[in-house]
């Protein structure tokens, strides 16, 4: 820790004259919110010095930015202003609190918010400002969005790359630096909207999109954050859901806009980079839970397996078991001419084997279902998978393929020896949380919903990396 020596008081006159020279600094209000809206200093913002601040934003503030902190009374500032300056930080505390302030005062909320579900519908007319450092950034992203560091929005230069002609949308994972930087960029005069709950919130956008209309109606439900698909099949009102996401709500709404009812529900296994809804949205529409009996749940469900088939509408649905993701992996073929094929065959690549630590087993087991299963449908079959990369783009809005096509990708066209080889070596980073997810579906451990949007925050990271 660093010793302090400097005096860390700023009176209302030096407070006053900085922000009027528009000095780079950020001021922090740390009383209530309550307090804040009924009054607080012009060109201040709310915050909140928790644990979460301390561990995961003021690592991100950058170390030549003058903080000032205000409270009431100050002895709140005080001690934050000494931690953040033992942190490395250029803190300061406004002398004798807020009730010093001589200066001009605002009332209500500042700064401007804008939700996931708005942004989803405007994208193409923001600028995306994801403020998170440059590795995180590689990570994952909103397609389309700008890196600038935090740190690097107080470079007056820096500030010159951002247009004019769009409005802007500053992104994190859970808002907080976002907030930071709109504050920041405000101070240089430029106006922008927060991404209100951040990343954590995006991932929880579910879009539907319509790709067959008839004779019978599929329904893909994206998580557009996260690259998720899940798939409603509809035949005469009566609907099957495939692999079902969170927030179930979005599945009643659905429901009820399009005047079907949900009647069974299938997951084609235990995932890894997402928490299943399958149970909750049984449970809310009265429908059946179908589950791979090959495996091992820790709850009460119907379990299916390999050549069963279930007649819904005037339509019918047959379980392949297709291992080599997982062991229990199952595929539904629909009408012999659609197939939902979970995390075994995607649209630009192939499942990962080694999620659950049997590499070589499973990569076995996943070409045996690639040639001898998937691979042998008819070429006309339209592929419907659980999950797409992000850089792959939609065909009308929708991720999907051909048996035909999927032919045609990587190591699919070689001899099974080298293909063993090939996948087994291909060392992936795992999906984020990804041992929670599986124990939360498998139902090893209790699903807290809330918990929902942190635990899924991340890129899937399902796929094999062929490239």
């Amino acid at each position: 820790m660093k010793q302090i020596s400097k005096n860390l008081t700023i009176s209302s006159e030096q407070l006053s004259q900085d922000m009027a020279q528009q000095k780079p600094m950020l001021v922090f209000d740390l009383r209530s919110l309550e307090q804040f809206e009924q009054s607080h200093v012009d060109g201040s913002v709310h915050a909140v010095c928790d644990a979460q601040a301390k561990e995961k934003i003021l690592p991100k503030i950058p170390e030549n930015v003058k903080i000032v902190l205000i409270s009431e009374p100050e002895e709140i500032s005080k001690e934050i202003a000494q931690m953040m300056n033992e942190f490395g930080l250029d803190a300061y505390y406004l002398k004798e609190g807020f009730s010093s302030w001589k200066g001009n005062l605002s009332t209500g909320k500042t700064g401007k918010h804008i939700t996931a579900e708005e942004l989803e519908s405007t994208l193409d007319e923001k600028f995306l400002l994801d403020v998170r450092d440059s590795d995180e950034f590689s990570e994952y992203r909103i397609p389309g969005s700008v890196n600038i560091p935090l740190k690097d929005l107080f470079n007056p230069k820096i500030l010159e790359k951002i247009p004019h002609d769009k409005e802007i949308v500053t992104i994190c994972p859970h808002g907080s630096r976002a907030m930071i930087a709109g504050f920041a960029l405000s101070r240089a005069g430029i106006s922008s909207q927060t991404l209100a709950g951040g990343l954590t919130n995006w991932n929880q956008v579910l879009k539907p999109v319509t790709v067959v209309s008839e004779p019978i109606q599929i329904i893909q439900v994206q998580k557009i954050g996260k690259g998720c698909l899940s798939h409603i099949v509809v035949s005469n009102d009566e609907a099957v859901v495939i692999d079902p996401l969170y927030p179930v709500e979005r599945y009643t709404e659905l429901e009820k806009q399009n005047g079907f009812k949900i009647t069974k529900i299938f997951d084609t296994h235990q995932h890894a980079d997402h928490v299943s809804s399958a149970r909750d949205l049984a449970e809310v529409t009265g429908a059946k839970l179908y589950l791979s009996q090959y495996e091992g749940y820790d709850f009460d469900a119907n379990f299916v397996g390999d050549a069963d088939q279930f007649a819904f509408g005037n339509t019918n649905l047959r379980v392949l078991h297709t291992p080599g993701h997982t062991p229990g992996s199952l595929s539904f073929v629909v009408d012999e001419k659609y197939v939902f094929t979970g995390d075994i065959l995607f649209v630009e690549s192939i499942g990962r084997p080694d999620l659950r630590d049997n590499a070589e087993e499973f990569t076995e087991e996943l070409y045996a279902t690639l040639h001898k299963k998937l691979l042998q449908l008819p070429h006309y079959t339209l592929v419907f998978p659980t999950h797409h990369g992000q850089d792959i783009s939609p065909v009308d809005g929708a991720f999907y393929s051909t048996i035909q096509q999927s032919k045609n990708l990587p190591w699919l066209d070689i001899p099974k020896p080298e293909f063993i080889q090939k996948v087994v070596a291909k060392t992936l980073p795992r999906p984020m949380n990804y041992r929670k997810i599986i124990a939360v579906n498998k139902g090893e451990i209790e699903l807290v919903l809330t918990e929902v949007p942190d635990l899924e925050i991340g890129p899937n990271r399902c796929a094999v990396d062929a490239s």
